[in-house]
């Protein structure tokens, strides 16, 4: 259904809102009848607002697979094998469905934390995405995006903090943050 050449988006920087930014733009997707695949590379087990949302949109339509085990390389940690072996699965699969003919847009959510913590390798990663299918949209979010990918991409949006809550106490919160 997608028309044209499938864009590469980017949305990194140290600012909140690069997932949501991405939702939003599946949101729209589905909206205008694209079959959209959100695959969260580190997300695992916690239970997030946008899963029950993209399962009211149904699975034909919208499907986020959390293929993580949830927040890795914590305080400079060596990062656990089967972290990487995870990463490596998820983006094994994520490759396989951008090829399927299946998605008109794929989002590799948190990919650009995962090349930074040299979970995957960014030169890799940008030349498989640049030999994607003509009509795939491909969104990669994450802090510190990977400069080939930022090269590569049409469209790379940064976030930055201005103001965020937490540097005065306040809790991430329901419907807004998770």
């Amino acid at each position: 259904m997608s028309q044209g050449r499938g864009l590469l988006i980017v949305y990194t920087g140290p600012g909140k809102g690069k997932t949501t930014c991405a939702l939003g733009t599946a949101f729209r997707a589905v909206g205008q009848g694209f079959r959209v695949l959100m695959v969260q590379f580190i997300k695992g087990s916690w239970h997030y607002g946008e899963l029950d949302a993209a399962e009211m949109l149904g699975r034909d339509k919208f499907e986020i697979r959390p293929m993580g085990r949830g927040f890795v390389k914590v305080g400079g940690a060596a990062t656990d094998p089967e972290d990487i072996r995870l990463c490596e699965q998820a983006w094994q699969f994520a490759l396989e469905q951008i090829h399927s003919g299946k998605y008109e847009l794929v989002i590799l959510d948190e990919i650009n934390y995962v090349i930074s913590y040299k979970m995957l390798d960014g030169e890799k990663v940008a030349e498989a995405l640049a030999r994607r299918p003509e009509g795939v949209h491909v969104i990669c979010t994450g802090r510190n995006a990977h400069p080939k990918l930022v090269e590569l991409a049409d469209l790379v949006t940064e976030m930055r903090e201005i103001k965020h809550p937490y540097t005065r106490g306040i809790q991430a919160q329901r419907g807004i943050d998770y």
